[in-house]
């Protein structure tokens, strides 16, 4: 076992927490209106069927980053992506739109109740083009597990190997990694 584990597994014991605001990504905006999940129970075998987005936080040598991607449910491949130094509307719509303008409509937009996906902007930009929204359950990853696992994919596969330096460089270091789709590949071949 790493030191570093040891101290995390010893830590997590203890109850001893590190002082320092954790990033939020997914804080609901108690004022706008929560869509339902509705993917429980339906069949998903084409691409552009569903589309989700989410939104993580990246740790880099002296801040974070938030990196938003839109993720096609069907063939795990993630469409666009962004990110940003601000956990901002804009950031989504601008991924969304990218990902609409490159492979077409899809059924279903679904995303988690952060308030970057409940605001006015995002949703009238998925319901204005006569695409149906939904989002997960509070809490329920389970609701947006394949997002997860890449999140998961990105993380370890590239993010946890650097220290980015800046926001350029997490912006060029991650957009090659999902440009290449190597890791993120192997990840369908797990869910197939």
């Amino acid at each position: 076992m790493k030191s570093g584990a040891v101290v995390c597994t010893l830590m997590k014991r203890m109850g001893v927490e590190a002082l320092y605001c954790k990033p939020s990504t997914s804080r609901r905006n108690a004022q706008h209106k929560i869509w339902p999940y509705l993917l429980r129970g339906l069949k998903i075998e084409r691409a552009n069927q569903v589309f989700t987005l989410d939104t993580t936080y990246i740790p880099m040598a002296r801040e974070f980053v938030y990196l938003t991607a839109v993720v096609d449910w069907a063939s795990r491949k993630v469409l666009a992506h962004r990110v940003a130094v601000t956990l901002e509307t804009s950031h989504a719509v601008e991924a969304l739109e990218e990902a609409l303008a490159r492979y077409g409509l899809p059924d279903i937009v679904n995303a988690d109740q952060g308030s970057q996906f409940t605001a006015g902007a995002f949703t009238e930009a998925v319901l204005g083009r006569g695409v149906q929204l939904l989002m997960d359950g509070k809490g329920a990853w389970r609701d947006n597990v394949f997002v997860e696992r890449v999140w998961r994919s990105i993380k370890y596969e590239e993010i946890y190997l650097k220290a980015y330096e800046s926001v350029s460089h997490a912006r060029r270091s991650i957009g090659s990694m999902i440009a290449s789709d190597v890791p993120l590949k192997n990840l369908r071949i797990l869910f197939e």
